[in-house]
């Protein structure tokens, strides 16, 4: 129950909360009035930068949800070129995180990362199309273990992310759910599959790691 109501944070959050509840003793010295927003403040770190435990489904038949956050697109596209992908069609799904989501990125199948590319770029509204080509972003390229099948999942920062943070290696193998980095403040995650019936709706809400997006 304490683990619901009060989940860790991810280590990307330590400083942030640690100068946030600094400032706020400071604060509370001088003006209580100031010192409540800065404790309404110090609590809002706290829970953008959770990390909650996540229960998949535990069938490589699905594809899970890899963000937290709304449903904006689902289309058929080119894979991305920096992967050399762009002339193989994939189905792309967008979720979008706006800053009271959890920002903690997953795997939605289980695989091995056969590469991983970052490209610098600007910061744009992610919930803009054109950020997946313009943002800042990181790929991931992975191998289902079940049938070979290649997954694409891309952290695109935002309006207000300035830092995307990857936390997996090339070559390593991941179970479906696993954690694989986050982006700090706003931002989106696409993902690119093929042979998969799409089960997500635009509009919907999606949970990393849990919520069903594609199955075969």
């Amino acid at each position: 129950m304490l683990n619901t109501i009060f989940p860790k944070i991810h280590k990307e959050g330590y400083k942030f909360l640690a100068i946030s509840i600094i400032v706020t003793f400071v604060v509370l010295f001088f003006s209580k009035t100031l010192g409540l927003v800065f404790i309404i403040i110090s609590l809002w770190v706290y829970y953008f930068f959770r990390d909650p435990e996540r229960f998949s489904i535990g069938n490589d038949a699905f594809l899970v949800s890899a963000a937290d956050g709304l449903i904006t697109d689902i289309s058929e596209r080119s894979g991305p070129e920096e992967l050399r992908l762009e002339n193989t069609t994939y189905t792309k799904v967008s979720v979008f995180m706006n800053v009271f989501n959890c920002h903690v990125n997953r795997v939605p199948i289980s695989g091995k990362i056969e590469e991983i590319y970052y490209k610098p770029g600007k910061f744009l509204n992610a919930s803009l199309d054109k950020a997946s080509e313009e943002n800042e972003r990181n790929y991931f390229k992975i191998k289902s273990k079940k049938d070979n099948e290649e997954i694409i999942i891309v952290q695109i920062a935002g309006l207000i992310a300035r830092r995307i943070v990857c936390e997996a290696e090339q070559g390593q193998e991941l179970n479906q759910g696993d954690r694989i980095g986050m982006i700090r403040f706003g931002s989106r995650v696409d993902m690119y599959f093929k042979n998969k019936k799409v089960l997500a709706k635009i509009g919907q809400n999606v949970v990393a790691g849990e919520s069903l997006i594609a199955s075969e």
